[in-house]
């Protein structure tokens, strides 16, 4: 006899891996999920709606949430038949780039609310029901700045980590309910959400900043992003891939990079657990050696220096 379809609610999905993601489980020619695919503002649905095609009212609903507000996961959790959810996926996130001077602690507290207290905020909500049932799988798309700090990047950075001790922290408590808790952590993403960023971030003053400070930003750190993710970065396709594989998995892993291309970068932490490799190396090529810098990333993207660099 099949076992039932099991109730996947996804945050964030008016774009990027969120979209994807939701659009390929409701796909699934087995049939083995049924889709909640959640935004915070409807009037984006148009692409979900027109990528979900025949799924759209059979395998995939399309349903309101503010991950920042109790009412809005309450009111999404009551429309749930039965209010059950089998596999949460928090991906809902927003990012944050620029010299820490020029930003608001407004701006910085919004990143944490979504990014940190939302993905809290829908665990707390799901989590009763899941450990009533003894059966649940709680996935976090997390990011490689949650394993290590990235310049200019601080905040994002920071929220990230946060989510990382959070998860790593309940996960212990979760397997005794026989709820797995999986943290994907991807690279560089070439979506919608980072080329906005990158466009909005180019542009902006950031009052408050010495000259100096602005110029590494704009003459230092812009190119060599751009730079990382041309030939770094990798497609929502490949990140959705991964979580697929791990929403699939019957002992699902607590980690799981999805960008090899990426290895390199985090073994110099892994070789070094002090940090001091990482941030030495990181300062010389970014602010002393940026040209060796895009020769590296460039040997990235092609894979010479991967197969040469692997973290132990």
């Amino acid at each position: 006899m099949a076992e039932p379809p099991r109730t996947v609610l996804i945050s964030g999905c008016s774009t990027g891996i969120g979209l994807e993601l939701a659009v390929q489980l409701a796909q699934d020619p087995r049939q083995r999920f049924q889709v909640v695919a959640t935004m915070r503002d409807l009037g984006k649905k148009g692409m979900l709606e027109a990528a979900a095609g025949e799924a759209l009212g059979q395998t995939l609903t399309v349903a309101q949430l503010d991950v920042c507000s109790d009412e809005s996961v309450a009111q999404c959790l009551s429309c749930i038949q039965g209010g059950e959810v089998d596999v949460l996926v928090n991906n809902a996130g927003v990012g944050l780039v620029g010299p820490i001077e020029g930003l608001s602690l407004a701006a910085m507290q919004k990143v944490f609310d979504t990014n940190f207290f939302g993905a809290v905020r829908l665990v707390k909500a799901v989590l009763p029901g899941m450990k009533k049932r003894r059966q649940g799988h709680i996935v976090v798309v997390s990011s490689v700045m949650g394993l290590q700090g990235v310049v200019f990047n601080e905040v994002y950075a920071a929220s990230k980590f946060a989510l990382e001790g959070f998860f790593e922290s309940l996960a212990v408590q979760l397997l005794q309910f026989n709820i797995f808790v999986s943290l994907v952590e991807p690279g560089p993403v070439a979506t919608e959400f980072e080329g906005k960023l990158m466009e909005q971030v180019s542009t902006a003053e950031f009052p408050g900043t010495d000259p100096d400070t602005l110029r590494y930003f704009r003459d230092s750190y812009l190119p060599a992003s751009r730079e990382l993710f041309r030939n770094v970065g990798q497609s929502p396709q490949d990140v959705v891939q991964a979580i697929v594989n791990v929403i699939g998995s019957a002992r699902p892993p607590l980690r799981r990079q999805t960008n090899a291309r990426y290895a390199p970068l985090t073994a110099l932490k892994a070789v070094d657990p002090s940090g001091g490799l990482y941030v030495r190396t990181t300062h010389r090529l970014l602010f002393h050696w940026p040209r060796l810098l895009h020769l590296g990333l460039r040997c990235l993207g092609c894979g010479c220096l991967r197969r040469r660099v692997q973290p132990r």
